[in-house]
Order: C-alpha cells, then structure tokens, then sequence
C-alpha cells in the first residue's frame, strides 16, 4: 500500500502516517513491525525507553523493502540530557539496531525542571554530524522549548511529537510548529483510556463514511497536517490504520471532531511544562 507524503515549509519529508512500537518487544515484536513494513508502513517510530531498539531494527535487517525506504526512529530518555550521556546513548541506540546510522532522533521529553535539553540537543546536533543519525528532532516540546533551542543554538528540529488527538487537538501547537517549518507527528493519535472511539460524533461519521471510527480519527489526523502514529501488533488493524487515504472528511467534519477538545483532554495529564521522564 503506498503512503502519502507529508513535506514541512523547512523542506523535510515523512511519510503522512507512522507505525508506533511502544510494548513490541523480542522476537514477537519484530515480527510485528515486520508485518507493518509488509503492510506498507514505512516510518517505525521506537525510543531508548521502549527496549526495543533491537527488535525494530532486526525487522528492517531482515525485511525486503530497501533500507533507504525506511525512516527508523528513536529517542533520548530524560536520564540522560548530559551532552556525554546524550552521544553515548545515541551510540547505544545506533549499536542496538544492527543498522548504519538511525534516521531520525529525538528528545523524548525536555525535563525543563532539570534544564538540560539545549545540552541534549547540542548533542544530537553532533550526532547528527558524525553521521550517526540523519535527522534530529524532539517530542513534547512546548513553544517556549522550541524558541530556546533555536536562540541558543539556531537549529530547529524537523519534527516535534506531541500528543494530539481530537480530545486534546493542539490547534496552535500544529500552527506554530507550521510557521517555524516543523513537521507535527501524533502520539496517542487515536486515544488510549478514554471513549473517543465510541464518541457519538466519531460514530457518526464513521457510519456516514462507511469505514471504523480509528480510520475517522486517523484521516482526521491527516487532514490538519498532522503524521498520527498509530500502534497495531496484528495484521488485519495494521493495514486497517493504513486505508485512511480515501476518506475525504468535509472541512465541516474536522471541525466537529477539532470541537471534541478538552480543557483536561491530556490522557494522562503529562503536560510538557512540569512533567519529567527518567
């Protein structure tokens, strides 16, 4: 199945929808991220966190889609935002993979209480020029973040990851990220713990569209710029996740959907601005 692109104002290009591994682990794991890559997923995002950095990168050594087709991710946990912890563990991550070099690596989280991010980042600029990663970017970062990096060190990130989904839609987030020319990608895209699914809007509409209520949030996802990341350990929801590309949602249905958002929208009340990831 082939999969749209999605290019920033900056330049970058990823595919419009990602496969999240988060819990895919071992030999079971890579299977399943080799089902995705079957299936027609080509960005796979994985972090240093989710100690599965092996699996994901064994299924892309031992898959028939060519490496260069393929945007490998990873990120930097919290714990280490020291700029020699941050190279070491870039090394680790690039070592874990079995792979050449990772695509695209991220700052998990900015830890702003510890301060150390722009140090972080420093360091994936560096890995970024020793060739050890091909592009740089953060997750969770709140405008304030974004500024500072640049300030200090003029290099934005491609991308920023951030929670999004129509409960907590990040409307200006999105807007921002679009100014400054940084690709938004979507995690929990179609909620988790909560009944977004069965919302009474998102039924209707996915009656009215003849297809499942996560394909109604994914296209909707698609349709305000944004590259959800949507996570499926079996086959059949994997390529479901990916048959979004025909729903063509009226501006009036992204609007109803945008309007679900709430005030405490967060699934876990993980705000950016106080929340700290070891």
């Amino acid at each position: 199945m082939s999969i749209p692109a999605v290019t920033s104002p900056s330049g970058y290009t990823l595919p419009a929808v990602g496969f999240g591994t988060y819990r895919l682990r071992g030999e079971a794991g890579a299977a399943a991220v080799g089902d995705a890559l079957a299936a027609g997923y080509r960005l796979l995002d994985s972090a240093a966190s989710y100690q599965n950095e092996g699996a994901v990168g064994a299924a892309v050594r031992r898959s028939a889609v060519p490496r260069e087709e393929i945007v490998v991710t990873s990120k930097l946990p919290g714990r280490y935002h020291a700029f020699d912890d941050a190279i070491a563990t870039v090394e680790e991550s690039v070592l874990r993979t079995g792979l050449d070099a990772i695509d695209l690596y991220l700052i998990h989280w900015p830890n702003p209480s510890v301060g150390r991010y722009v140090e972080a980042w420093r360091a994936l600029v560096e890995a970024r020029e020793r060739g050890l990663v091909r592009q740089i970017g953060v997750c969770n970062f709140l405008p304030e973040h974004l500024d500072r990096l640049a300030q200090e060190t003029g290099v934005l990130p491609v991308v920023n990851q951030i929670e999004l989904h129509p409960y907590f839609p990040q409307t200006e987030a999105l807007a921002f990220h679009h100014e400054r020319g940084i690709l938004t990608e979507s995690w929990t895209p179609i909620g988790r713990g909560n009944d977004l699914l069965s919302h009474p809007v998102v039924a209707e509409l996915a009656t009215r569209h003849e297809v499942s209520p996560a394909q109604v949030v994914l296209a909707w996802h698609v349709a305000r710029g944004a590259i959800p990341l949507p996570k499926a350990a079996g086959r059949a929801r994997q390529r479901e996740n990916l048959a979004i590309f025909d729903v063509v949602l009226t501006d009036e249905d992204v609007a109803r959907l945008t309007a679900l958002g709430r005030p405490d929208g967060r699934t876990a009340n993980q705000d950016p601005a106080t929340y700290e990831e070891l």
